[in-house]
C-alpha cells in the first residue's frame, strides 16, 4: 500500500517460512532490508552492483543479487536467505571439503550451489562452471567448491 504522505510502502514478505510485514521506503533493496530490517546478515553487502554474489538470496528457486532487488520486487515470492538453509547436503559438504577461508562469500555461494543442485541434479563441469561465475572467492580457489558440489551430486546419484 503506498502512502504519499509518508512515501513508504508496507508490504509482506516471505522470508525463510515465515510472513513478515515490515514498511519501506521503494527504493529499498532486497538486501537492505533483510539485513538492516530483519537482522538477517547471512547475505553479505560486496560490491553493490551485482558482480561478487555475496548478497546472494533464493527467491523462488533462483539465486538473485538482492543488492539489485527492490524489496517491493519480493512481494508474493518466497525468499531463502543463509539462515534459511537447514542442514542441507550442500552446506554440509562445503564444511567437509573446506570450501571457504575467510567466509565472507560463503553464504552466497552456498545459496547459489544449493539452487544449482535443485535445479541440475546431475549438474556437468560445464554447468557448474557456469554457475560458480556469479560468485567472487578472493580467498581461495573454486576447486573445493566444485569438489563440495560434486560430492552431494554423487551422493544423490548412489542413492537411486
Amino acid at each position: 500500500m503506498y502512502s504519499s504522505e509518508s512515501k513508504k510502502l508496507d508490504i509482506s514478505l516471505s522470508i525463510n517460512d515465515e510472513e513478515r510485514s515490515i514498511t519501506i521506503r521503494p527504493a529499498n533493496t532486497l538486501l537492505y532490508v533483510i539485513r538492516e530490517q530483519f537482522g538477517l546478515t547471512g547475505a553479505k553487502p560486496g560490491c553493490y552492483n551485482g558482480d561478487c554474489g555475496a548478497c546472494t538470496v533464493d527467491v523462488d528457486g533462483v539465486p538473485i543479487k538482492s543488492c539489485l532487488m527492490l524489496a517491493v520486487e519480493g512481494v508474493g515470492k518466497k525468499i531463502t536467505t543463509i539462515e534459511g538453509l537447514k542442514d542441507t547436503p550442500i552446506q554440509k559438504s562445503f564444511v567437509e571439503h573446506f570450501a571457504f577461508q575467510c567466509g565472507y562469500c560463503t553464504p552466497g555461494f552456498i545459496i547459489n550451489c544449493n539452487a544449482l543442485i535443485q535445479k541440475y541434479p546431475n549438474a556437468k563441469d560445464e554447468i557448474i562452471e557456469e554457475w560458480l561465475e556469479s560468485n567472487i572467492c578472493r580467498c581461495t580457489s573454486y576447486k573445493e567448491i566444485e569438489e563440495a558440489i560434486k560430492a552431494v551430486i554423487t551422493r544423490s546419484e548412489e542413492q537411486y
